[in-house]
């Protein structure tokens, strides 16, 4: 049984592509593992300008991965601020990173490129991640390709840190997400809230069909084959329902099926609601016991924050007196 460790920012309602990118993985993974997921309010201050829109976003996302099926009995559920050991331990790792590597900080250098006002905090922002990743003693960091940098400097100051002072800290390695597939959103981009594109699993039925209905589409006629690889509303059936699934092997074929066939992008779409109204039927039913109980949710928070502290508390301890901070 390996420690995984992985966060996410709380910047708006979780939606398909964070499901099937990351959350689906993480249910998967805490059936084996010891698993610690945090809601990365601290990272989150980057670009926040709400005090109260960062509260609630930050225990909205809590509730959303509680419902999604993140155990907390099996998985250490926790806010970032909740374990301030993280901001002492990235001021350590900041003492052995040479500017040079910070430098290389791909989200800063993307964000200046674009012409945002970048602030320190997102400078540091891949020295606070190490942090996070080290405190709790993680193994492995499941990852897209676009955050294998960030473990990279996590695994480079972790071992500038061991040279200098002693083997402190435990060497993490990532761990890619399995789904290679970027997921479209209803305009065929990559499914993201900066581009207004994305599917709530939790929204209301009839909010539900009417975004899946907006799904872009060609002019295929409707007694025409399809190809169902270049079509958003199958790719996201199939990321879903799963590439072995009888469902979606059946649906490939209805895409498929020549003349005189009357499989239309508006079954498609069809089939695409029902699948979701059944696969998140129960999250969403536990999702709304969660709002109503905002003390069970608190309790949850709480219980993954001690235990999180704890073994942060540990570890920064060890590293305090490595370096001399008696």
């Amino acid at each position: 049984m390996a420690r995984i460790l992985s966060g996410i920012q709380p910047s708006g309602q979780l939606h398909l592509g964070n499901y099937c990118g990351a959350v689906a993985q993480w249910v998967e993974l805490q059936r084996e593992h010891d698993c610690f997921i945090f809601v990365a309010s601290y990272h989150a201050l980057t670009t926040s300008e709400s005090a109260l829109e960062l509260a609630a976003r930050t225990r909205q996302i809590a509730i959303d991965l509680i419902a999604l099926g993140i155990d907390p009995v099996r998985t250490c559920l926790y806010r970032q601020h909740d374990v301030p050991e993280v901001c002492e331990l990235s001021w350590l790792l900041a003492c052995v990173c040479p500017m040079s590597l910070a430098d290389k900080g791909v989200s800063y250098k993307d964000k200046v490129a674009k012409g945002f006002d970048a602030n320190l905090g997102l400078y540091t922002y891949p020295i606070l991640q190490a942090a996070d990743i080290l405190a709790p003693r993680a193994e492995i960091v499941p990852v897209g390709r676009d955050q294998i940098q960030h473990i990279e400097i996590a695994r480079d100051l972790a071992e500038r840190f061991n040279r200098r002072w002693g083997e402190v800290f435990v060497v993490p390695r990532y761990r890619l997400a399995e789904a290679a597939e970027v997921l479209p959103g209803i305009d065929g981009q990559k499914m993201s809230k900066s581009y207004g594109n994305t599917i709530d699993p939790f929204a209301d039925e009839r909010t539900l069909r009417k975004r899946i209905m907006a799904i872009k589409s060609d002019s295929t006629p409707l007694d025409q084959p399809k190809d169902p690889e270049s079509d958003p509303t199958f790719r996201i059936f199939r990321a879903v329902a799963g590439r072995d699934d009888p469902r979606t092997r059946e649906l490939e074929a209805k895409y498929r099926q020549p003349p005189p066939g009357g499989f239309g992008y508006g079954h498609a779409k069809q089939a695409l609601f029902e699948l979701l109204l059944e696969r998140f039927a129960a999250a969403r039913r536990r999702r709304e016991e969660l709002l109503a109980d905002p003390a069970e949710v608190e309790r949850i928070l709480a219980a993954g924050a001690a235990r999180a502290r704890s073994i942060a508390a540990a570890t920064v301890a060890q590293a305090r007196r490595a370096c001399g901070l008696l």
